[in-house]
């Protein structure tokens, strides 16, 4: 007689999954929107329903058994198909009505794209545009965002990629900041004065040195992991930060620093995933977003 198998509850599945990907109960619960006591009873209804030990519980470490890694593998599969079935059932919608979510930076959530939701809500009144703000790339294969305003070309064959164009961005610093301390003669000067610093501060002063800024790390005296923050900073005279043209613009009494020296190229991508192309709604926002960020060059 065949042997009957056993059927195992997806969340279940879905519960296992992120938290031997997170690493830890409660990082899987705020992925998944559960309360951790949930998560845990979850893992161990599928430990139950499998009649395994998946985790070697060592007080709050969970660490993967081998049956554990091997059905990690077998669900990873399973994920991601399960992804691309719902990515292309998003991208046969036809209506321009639901949610489109867009991911962007804080700047440029900010300062720029308040002005170009006002045309889609006048284009398309029945959508519902919500703005992710995140100062790192969101995940599109995992429907995290439909749409990703980027400084870098797509980083997977699953995406699709357009470069509208490249920003520049310059040194600017508060009008009352330059009575104070004046205008900086050179690239050279820039290392003496108070540079505020946005996310990670060793690459940034890396890149500053290579533009002929004499700073490490330890120079700069104000640090924020949000641009908006560090912008504001700017606007009451603390310092000095690079910023986009398209930001800049837009903020009273500030003066551009240094203007005849060339400014630093910034790329501005527009990213989606390749199965939503097909969606009317992510479309029209796709063309809505490409055409005011062009104007914006």
């Amino acid at each position: 007689m065949q042997k009957r198998m056993k059927r195992v509850d997806w969340n279940h599945l879905r519960a296992f999954h992120a938290t031997a990907d997170s690493g830890s109960l409660s990082a899987a619960a705020v992925e998944l929107g559960l309360t951790q006591p949930t998560l845990s009873r979850q893992v161990q209804a599928l430990e139950r329903e499998l009649d395994v030990v998946l985790f070697e519980r060592s007080g709050r470490r969970l660490v993967l058994t081998q049956m554990g890694h091997e059905l990690l593998e077998h669900i990873g599969s399973m994920k991601n198909l399960a992804e691309s079935v719902a990515l292309t059932a998003s991208g046969q919608t036809q209506e321009v009505r639901g949610r489109v979510r867009i991911s962007a930076s804080d700047s440029m959530a900010t300062y720029v794209l308040p002005d170009i939701v006002g045309r889609l809500r006048t284009e398309a009144p029945q959508l519902t545009i919500e703005l992710l703000v995140t100062n790192t790339n969101s995940n599109l294969h995992q429907m995290e965002a439909d749409l990703a305003i980027r400084h870098a070309a797509p980083d997977h064959l699953s995406l699709a990629g357009w470069h509208l164009y490249d920003s520049e961005a310059y040194f600017y610093a508060s009008k009352d900041w330059v009575q104070k301390n004046g205008y900086p003669a050179s690239m050279a000067d820039l290392g003496k004065v108070d540079l505020i610093g946005f996310d990670d501060i060793v690459r940034l002063s890396g890149h500053f040195r290579s533009m002929g800024i004499p700073v490490d790390a330890a120079d700069f005296k104000l640090i924020s992991s949000s641009a908006v923050a560090g912008w504001e900073m700017v606007k009451r005279g603390l310092g000095v930060a690079a910023m986009l043209n398209e930001v800049a613009h837009k903020t009273p009494d500030i003066v551009k620093l240094l203007p005849d020296l060339a400014p630093v190229r910034v790329p501005l991508w527009l990213v989606t995933h390749k199965e939503l192309q097909a969606s009317t709604k992510v479309k029209l926002v796709q063309k809505v977003l490409a055409e005011e960020l062009a104007q914006r060059a």
